[in-house]
This record gives structure tokens, sequence and C-alpha cells, in this order.
């Protein structure tokens, strides 16, 4: 029983294993290709079961050979009547899986499979999904890259068959997971293919803020993707839309990149999107309009949703010596002007707003320089304001992008936006956290993108509503920071508190939350000084202990503790009942919803703070376990315990092999935390005198090092030495005892030796007492798992999920109040040194150093 992390690790550190020294984008294509097999290869026979009636799936196989012995072309044409394909049995991949098994495994008959389904797909036109996906020209398994010679490549392929072995790709799909790990490996490979990442993904979170945005404001039907790459922008819409919605969404898109379009379709039909749902063209967007309405040429097909990331800057955008687009083309007429020829950005605009339904949202990723370049891309711009068409301009950091560091920007763009309504402009280039070399974006960073989007809120800093008028002044500029002024959080410094001491009193009226929650405190804390001046009358660490045990701070930070019990219990109570049925993605999104609602009735707190937390705990936990959840039952997967399998050995004799158990959502350190905390302790206990012991051996050793001391008359022999008779950092048991019996019983001496010889004892004696005890305890926990009541499981699924949720959220409410009496300590010390008291303390060093100097005597 896999969850879906536990099938993407697998999978991504097989393909670290396999891939040595092949480039990342074109590995991809191999492991890629060959997962989509094995899952034609699944289908094909489960569909056979289906259509002959068999519930057992034991050798399935060899009864679906027998079949086509028996049937032939009818068992054939039944399978595709349902699956628009089928594989033949001796292509099948559990054919080469038995092969590999028996030793007669061969690359040549994996060429003919592959070989074998093209040709079959070739003579059914209506299947023009499956077509290519295994051509030579993608997946060439003679290529050198895989191997310097045929046993090597065999070799090389083999493996690479057998990671998939374990996996039904059938039962995947159902939930998904198969469609997800997918997506998974397509963007680790992403990062690890550098500049040609470009050609395929576009980073999650971006594709999260784009989807999110055309989902929650757009009724979808149909979305077009005209540079569709990997398809994660179309697959990342429907993930937001309604199961009904889903089931009725129709995709169009087009790649120029026949690898690339290849996984497109792969990637799609993964993901369970039926054939006749799904138009994906290899093609070139620009070169030739695509999608065309014979009956409307002028107009182009309309879609309710288009989303893109198209290359930035195309130079070669129009570079076609034969027929170069002119600005009669119906995509740019009505513009009157075209893009320049080395920079392509807005000719895939006015490609995608062509093709935008008058009901519809159309979302793109795009370089900054579109919002402010001059020449041609100033009238577009200008023409684009005028047409009212620009809803949004979104900007985002930099370095978001593997094969790019520069910062984008997202344009949401709508044709039945109203007279007059003003464009949002949303600044979140500082919102991100640091991932290694890329800045990623959080679950909150997004939340709040899309919120404040959804919303039209104009938050200081951070998003501005502007005019028509403001954009003309602007001279159809659309810099963001023209729009949106960055706030410095920096308090100026004020000269008259630096020369005659004291914090102005406009600082401590900035302080809005002291003011309006302990503004009494507040007040009484400090004393007028002279007009507009003020100094604390007792120390900082009063105030501060004043405000934070005050009742006014305490009972909001109980309230939120209050409330927070109630979200945990509502939630675990809904978490005991999650089947098959439960949309785990519709759940996760009330939660975060729900603890955001909460958190916006706590003056000065950032709810998306709140957020973030409960998204961890999804991600850390939480959507793996209720995978498993969903599949067993809430206490039958409490009591699950599954192998806890380690990596052994290196090289070729790498190798996993069973380390005890482990259980399937409830940690053991939990289970012993919990109901073996005395036995825990008490193993702790010996360690903590094990570590003293070496301490105190330690000091003897170091003491006896020490010459013509008494530990170094007596001890100094019984130290171990190298070869060089050099003394190391530890006592020979045996040269101890030797020393002991030639020592008389009532000296010193002795008394030295008998309390090494005590001490080493008690070591040995604990260390083997812990090595016992802690083997008792692990199997106590092994048997447990199995045997946790239903309250046990109750408790410590709640610890592990919502353990220090109350905490995290109380910190939340307390945080903004602390932030002020921080600022409040800076402002203390930064006048509490006024120019007279430093002139004072150096008239005060002056006149010590002459009299210093005058007591000094020559002679």
């Amino acid at each position: 029983m896999y969850t879906s992390d536990e099938i993407k690790r697998k999978l991504w550190d097989g393909a670290n294993d396999l891939r040595g020294s092949m480039d990342a984008s074109k590995y991809k294509d191999y492991m890629l290709g060959l997962m989509f097999y094995k899952f034609l290869s699944d289908k094909t026979l489960e569909t056979f079961r289906k259509v002959a009636g068999i519930s057992d799936k034991e050798d399935l196989i060899n009864q679906f050979k027998q079949s086509y012995e028996e049937y032939g072309e009818e068992l054939l044409k039944m399978i595709q009547d349902v699956l628009g394909y089928y594989v033949l049995p001796e292509h099948l991949y559990q054919t080469w899986l038995d092969d590999i098994r028996s030793g007669d495994f061969e690359l040549q008959k994996v060429i003919d499979s592959l070989n074998n389904f093209e040709r079959t797909i070739a003579v059914t036109d209506e299947m023009d999904d499956f077509k290519g996906l295994f051509s030579s020209s993608i997946i060439d398994l003679n290529n050198s890259a895989l191997g310097s010679d045929l046993n090597k490549r065999s070799k090389n392929v083999k493996d690479l068959i057998l990671l998939f072995a374990d996996f039904n790709m059938v039962d995947l799909q159902e939930g998904d997971i198969l469609g997800d790990a997918y997506e998974y490996l397509i963007g680790q490979f992403a990062s690890n293919a550098g500049k040609k990442a470009g050609e395929f993904y576009t980073p999650r979170q971006i594709s999260e803020i784009m989807a999110q945005i055309v989902a929650k404001t757009t009724d979808v039907t149909t979305i077009y993707d005209p540079t569709v790459g990997s398809g994660s922008l179309l697959l990342t819409v429907r993930k937001h839309l309604s199961e009904q919605a889903q089931k009725d969404l129709h995709y169009y898109g087009q790649e120029y990149i026949t690898e690339t379009y290849n996984l497109t379709r792969m990637n799609l039909l993964l993901h369970g999107v039926r054939p006749e749902k799904m138009n994906i063209k290899n093609g070139n967007t620009l070169a030739q309009d695509w999608p065309e309405d014979p009956e409307r040429p002028s107009e182009g097909v309309q879609f309710d949703a288009v989303v893109m990331n198209p290359p930035y800057s195309d130079k070669r955008w129009n570079d076609r010596e034969e027929m170069p687009l002119k600005v009669s083309d119906p995509r740019f007429a009505d513009f009157g002007v075209l893009p320049p020829s080395t920079k392509g950005d807005f000719a895939y605009l006015m490609h995608g707003l062509f093709h935008l339904g008058q009901n519809g949202t159309m979302a793109i990723v795009l370089p900054h320089g579109v919002l402010f370049r001059g020449a041609a891309e100033g009238e577009i711009r200008k023409r684009l304001i005028e047409k009212n068409y620009i809803d949004a301009i979104i900007g985002l950091p930099g370095q978001m992008f593997t094969n790019t560091g520069i910062p984008v920007c997202v344009l949401i763009l709508k044709k039945n936006r109203k007279l007059g309504n003003p464009v949002l402009f949303i600044d979140s280039s500082n919102h991100f956290t640091k991932i290694g070399k890329q800045n990623v974006l959080q679950e909150k960073d997004i939340a709040r993108i899309v919120d404040t989007y959804i919303e039209k809120t104009e938050l200081e800093g951070y998003s501005h509503l502007a005019t028509r008028e403001e954009m003309i002044e602007n001279d159809y500029n659309l810099n963001i920071p023209r729009y949106v002024e960055s706030i410095d959080n920096e308090i100026p410094q004020d000269v008259d508190g630096h020369l005659y001491g004291g914090i102005p009193q406009s600082n401590i009226n900035d302080l809005d939350m002291l003011n309006s929650t302990v503004g009494d405190i507040l007040k009484q804390s400090l004393d007028p000084i002279r007009l507009g001046y003020v100094q604390l009358n007792q120390s900082i660490s009063e105030v501060i202990e004043k405000v934070m045990k005050d009742e006014r701070v305490v009972v909001k930070s109980e309230q939120v503790k209050s409330d927070m019990q109630t979200f945990i219990d509502k939630y675990m109570a809904i978490i005991r009942t999650i089947d098959k049925e439960t949309n785990l993605v519709e759940l996760k999104e009330a939660m975060l919803t729900e603890v955001k609602e909460i958190l916006s009735h706590y003056d000065y707190v950032d709810e998306y703070l709140g957020y973030q937390v409960v998204a961890e705990i999804w991600k850390n936990s939480l959507m793996s376990d209720a995978e498993l959840i969903a599949i067993s039952g809430f206490y039958e997967t409490g009591r699950l315990r599954d192998k806890n399998m380690v990596t052994k050995g290196t090289g070729d004799k790498k190798r996993q092999e069973q380390d005890g158990w482990i259980g399937a959502i409830i940690p053991n350190e939990l289970i012993v935390k919990n109901l073996y905390a005395e036995e825990q302790t008490a193993i702790e206990d010996l360690k903590m005198r094990v570590s003293e012991i070496d301490s105190e051996l330690s000091e003897l050793v170091e003491s006896a090092k020490v010459e013509d001391s008494d530990e170094y008359n007596v001890l100094y022999e019984s130290i171990k030495k190298n070869d060089e008779d050099e003394p190391q950092d530890a006592f020979d048991a045996k040269k101890v005892k030797a020393e002991l019996k030639e020592t008389a019983k009532d000296s010193k001496e002795y008394d030295m030796l008998k309390k090494v010889d005590q001490l080493m004892n008690e070591k040995t004696k604990n260390n083997k007492k812990i090595k016992e005890d802690e083997k008792e305890l692990t199997e106590a926990v092994y048997e447990r798992i199995e045997q946790l009541t239903d309250e046990e499981i109750d408790d410590l699924t709640q610890q592990k999920w919502f353990g220090t949720i109350q905490h995290d959220m109380m910190k939340l409410v307390e945080a903004p109040i602390q932030k002020e009496l921080a600022t409040l300590e800076m402002l203390n010390t930064r006048y509490k040194d006024t120019l007279e008291s430093i002139d004072k303390e150096i008239e005060a060093a002056e006149k010590s150093l002459k009299e210093l100097m005058s007591q000094l005597v020559v002679k």
C-alpha cells in the first residue's frame, strides 16, 4: 500500500539511480514513456478482465493469452471499442517482466513492442491522441546515451522497466495518484534540466495562481493553452473545478516541440482525461492559427479559459522568410500593429486574446518588459487599456524558474469588463521563501494573491486599483512600482531626540496595537520630559511583563486557543469518516478557509500565517495519511504497520532490507512518548548516567596525562597508547585490572584504580542494560501498533497533526503586540544617550586620563 508521496519518492530516487550522466531533459522521455506504456498494458489487462467477465485477477496474463489465441481480432476489437487501443499479449509490459525474471530479456523485444503499438494505432485514424508517443525519434532505445554497447543499454532499460513493476497503474489512476506522480516527475526533471526546463514546465506555484483565478471566477467548460508544454496548466485549472465540471471539461492545446507534445498527451491521459475530451496538436502556434472555425475564419474558436506560459521575448516568433505574419492577420488586426520582430511576448498574448470567449478569463505569464517597453509594444499596451481588456497585473519574484532568473508577471485579461472598472495591480515580488537557488511562493503567498484578486482589495504596499485616468497619466506605462508604492518600515531618526533625549511622542502614537489594547499601561509607563517627547519611567522588561500578563492580552490568547480547539474537534470528527468518496482537496480547502476566517476576527493578526500553518500540516503528513485512511478506514489504518525498509550497501551491492516495523500513520516515537513514557525515561536516565561516567573518566584521563600529578603516578600506565606509545583518550580495562592486582588494597593508589574500574564496569553494565531495554521497548512498540485502542488512536493522531496548532496560533495573536514592544525597546535604546550625556562621559574619561598621567613618575 503506497501513498502518493511514497510513490513519488520511490520513482524519483529510482530515476536518479538509473539515469547516470544522461541529461535530465532527455532521460525524462525514456522514463515517462515506459511509465506510460505500463499504464497502457495495465489498462489493456483490466479491460480484458471486465469484458471477459473474469472476477479473479490471478493469472490474468495467461488468461489473456489463451483468450487471444481463441478469439483473436474479435477480442482485440472489444478492448479497442472500450479503450480506443490495445496491447497484444506478447507485447505487454508484464511480458517484459516475465522475460527479465526468466533471464530471457532482450532489448529488441521492447523495441518491437513499442513499434507494434505505433503500427496498431496508425490503422485507427480517430485515435490521434496515442500516435507517435513511442516513435523511435523520441524513445530511441539504441541511443548510445543509454549505454555504450548493447549489453549496457539492455541492462539500463531492464532496470528502468523494473522500477514500475510493483505499481498497478489502473488502481493508482483512480485517486489521481498516478497523474500526480507523473506531474511530480515532470517537475523534478524540470528542476534538474536547467534552461531546457522552460520548454515543458511551469512552476507549480505560478500554475496555482493562474488556475485558481480562472477556476474561481469563470464557468469553464472549454480551456485552451496555445503553448501547452507538459499540460500542467490545463490540469491545474481542472483540479480546482467541481467534479461535474471536470467531467464536462474539453481540453485544447498546441505544442511545437514533439517530445513535449508527447508529454502533454500522456499527462492528460494518465490523469483520466478521456481521449474525446482532449484535442492536442503538434505545431507552431503563431505560424498558423489553431484551432480555426472554417465557417468563421476571421473570428477564431472561442474558449472559456485561455492559460499560457509562452517563451519569453521570443526572438524568432515571426522568423519565416516565405510567409511572415502581417498586421492583417485577424489575431493582430484589431491592434493595428505587430509586436517587434525580436520580442514575441505580445504576439502570444494577442493570439490568446483572439481565442478568448466574451465571458472568459485569460491568464498569461510574461516578463515585466511588456509593462513598460515602448514603440510597437507601447501601442499594443495602449490599445489593451483603451479596449478595457486588462483586469489585473500580478508581479512575482525573480528566480522562480529554473531556466531564467528574471522576475515575471501574470496578466489577467477579460473581454466583458464594465467600462470604468479599475485595473488591479498586485506586487508580490517580496513575498517568497528561498529554497536553494530558487524563490518559492508558499501556500499563504498564493492564497493572498488569489484572495486579493477575487475581492479586489487595496492593501498598502501590496495592491492598488488603478483607474484609466491614472494609466493615461503614466502614458500607458504599467510598470507596477508606478502604482504600488513599497512600504518603508524603517523608523526615521529624530535629531532632537538624539541631542536632548526622549522618545518622540509621534513614534509612540504609531504603536497602534499597544495603544488600542493596553493604552493605559503604555501611558502610565511614560513621562513627558518636554513638548513632544517622553521617556520610560520603569525598565522595559517591567513594561513587557505588565503588557503580556494583562488580562486583555491573556484573554485574547485564550480565546484563540479555544477557537482552535473547536477547529480541531470539528475536523478530527471529519477525518475519522474519510473514505474513497471523500474529496481530499475540498477538505483541505475547507480547513484552510476556516482557519483564515477564524484569525480574521483578531485585529492586527496576519491570517495568512495561520493559513500556512494548516497548509504545512497537510503537506507534511495529513494528505498522505488521509489517502491511507480513505482506503482502509480511520481506526483500521491507525492499527496498520508497515515494514521499515532501509537502504544498505552501495553501488552494485545497494539493496533494500527490512529493519523492523513502523506505524502506517502513527509514528513509533509518538507511541513511545505517550504509552511507554516510564520505560523511555528509565532508558534516558541510564544514558545520562553513562554520559556522566564518560565525563568522569575523561577528567581522570586528562589528569593522568599531567606529569607529577597523583593521577599521573597511578593511572598513566593504564591509559590506552597508540603504536608510537602516545596516550589516547581512554583507559585500557585490562591494564586497570592488572594494576589493581598488584596494588595494596588499603592504599590511595588502590582507591584511585578501583574508582576507574568501577566506573568502567558501571558503564559496561549500563550500556548492556540500555541495549536490552531499547530492544524490549522497540519490540513492545511493534506489537502495540496493532493493539492500539480507538481512544489511543484518537489521541495520537490528534497530537501528530494538531499537536502544536494551538500554540502556533496563540503566537500569531501575540506576535503583533510583541513586535511593537520590541519597537518600544529599540526606541528607548536609541534615544537613551543624549549629546550632553555623551559629552559628560568624554569629559570624565579625559579627567581620568589626566589624573593617571600625573601619577606617572619618570626614573
